[in-house]
């Protein structure tokens, strides 16, 4: 009997649970679910014989350490600041891990040593980053392999709500970590155009946004992601003149986003006290200097060089965030007000169904002409609970972590999936149970 952890029970972790116990018979394995909140795990669960669901406060040294030894592979869908928590109990007890999130600089300090002990730790393996890279290297490689010099890549992904339950007017709602979304994009933005590379900081970061079009799906606007600049090595693609990715979002959101990135509300660097005598709009009038004019007029002056649709204004009138409504919080960082209030507003409703959009452009020189490829991936979420995102998530960690399982992967360290042993047969499959991209 193999015994496999999964860390964390949310909303990415439904296809992932729910793939170990279709092939728990098959594999002779035995799946622990683990979340702060037993109801949660539970739920996942659905007392399948193969399976067990466990209550772990995951900062506790003595439960972290109790239930990892005792199984053989570690699946983290924890918040990433705790995956390393994590990898320093698989590594103290000889462990292979895997993860969807991006490798931290902690999380990098461990290559020599899991190596060394002969582990995988293999990080950046769902939706993106993971199914990114590899359905990007896999055409990386091809392309290099018949001579081919690329000299653009842009990648964009977006986890969005499909048209039919498209009814708010963000064309948003929450498919995954919710906080992360209030959170995204801060910090500058990195890629290289043109030889050169660029910067985007945060608050331009949603008013320099690119449109995109996937045919059979729709317009989207993209806006850069983090540093891309760090996989031109990865890609093997130092010589690339421009490399970008980015995610998608349905037109509009952005420039209504950036609203909220000027005022200063996604901030999560500071707490705000005695919330519970404040309304939505005491908040937000206490960033600017008192005036007697009405809090939309003091916000459309102060931001005129936003340049504001009146959709624009329309979405954040829907939010509720100028309304005189008390804040239901005692405490909390901006982000954490803006959060609470945007869960109720974008939350999935009974028969919503997500949306899952990516999109590859490369441009190449191959025998003195040039060319264009574009790669494009769309799927559809089920229902409100087994999402296009959740099944983009998970089904990428499960079938990498039945492949270690099983001793298909040779890598050894911290890994991301770009090599051909990794990306190969989870593509395969991936196309098998419907992830499929399209030329």
């Amino acid at each position: 009997m193999r015994k496999i952890l999964v860390l964390g029970a949310g909303k990415s972790s439904y296809h992932l649970i729910s793939y170990f116990l279709q092939n728990a018979s098959s594999q002779n394995w035995q799946i622990t679910v683990a979340d702060a909140s037993l109801e949660l795990a539970t739920s996942k669960t659905n007392n399948h014989p193969s399976t067990k669901a466990v209550s772990l406060d995951i900062r506790n040294e003595d439960e972290r350490n109790s239930f990892i030894s005792a199984h053989d592979i570690i699946v983290s869908l924890l918040p990433p600041a705790l995956h390393y928590l994590a990898a320093l109990t698989c590594l103290s007890n000889n462990k292979n891990l895997v993860t969807a999130s991006y490798v931290s600089p902690e999380m990098h300090t461990l290559h020599n040593d899991a190596q060394n002990k002969g582990l995988i730790f293999l990080n950046e393996c769902g939706l993106d980053p993971g199914i990114d890279h590899m359905s990007a290297m896999k055409i990386i490689h091809d392309l290099q392999s018949q001579g081919a010099e690329i000299t653009s890549f842009k990648s964009y992904t977006g986890g969005l709500i499909s048209p039919e339950s498209n009814n708010n007017p963000w064309g948003y709602k929450f498919t995954w970590n919710p906080k992360n979304v209030i959170l995204a994009g801060q910090g500058t933005a990195t890629y290289t155009q043109n030889h050169q590379t660029k910067f985007i900081p945060y608050h331009r970061l949603f008013s320099q946004t690119e449109k995109i079009n996937i045919e059979g799906t729709g317009e989207f606007e993209g806006y850069a992601n983090r540093n891309s600049n760090t996989y031109l090595e990865t890609y093997n693609l130092q010589k690339t003149a421009t490399l970008l990715r980015g995610t998608l979002r349905y037109p509009g959101y952005c420039s209504a986003w950036n609203l909220f990135v000027h005022i200063g509300i996604t901030d999560d660097n500071y707490q705000v006290n005695n919330l519970s005598s404040l309304t939505y709009h005491d908040w937000i009038t206490s960033y600017f200097p008192d005036s007697d004019k009405p809090l939309l007029e003091v916000l459309q002056e102060k931001f005129q060089h936003l340049n504001l649709s009146t959709q624009d204004w329309n979405r954040i009138q829907w939010t509720g965030i100028l309304d005189k409504t008390p804040i239901p919080l005692k405490n909390g960082t901006p982000a954490d007000i803006l959060l609470n209030l945007l869960q109720s507003k974008w939350k999935m409703q009974h028969g919503d169904l997500d949306l899952v959009v990516m999109q590859h452009s490369f441009e190449y020189t191959q025998n003195g002409k040039k060319h264009f490829h574009t790669s494009s991936l769309s799927v559809k979420g089920e229902n409100e609970t087994a999402t296009a995102m959740s099944k983009t998530v998970g089904l990428p960690l499960a079938i990498a972590t039945k492949l270690i399982l099983n001793e298909h992967i040779k890598s050894k360290g911290v890994v991301i999936p770009v090599l051909p042993e990794i990306y190969n047969p989870v593509l395969d499959e991936l196309s098998q149970l419907g992830i499929t991209f399209h030329s």
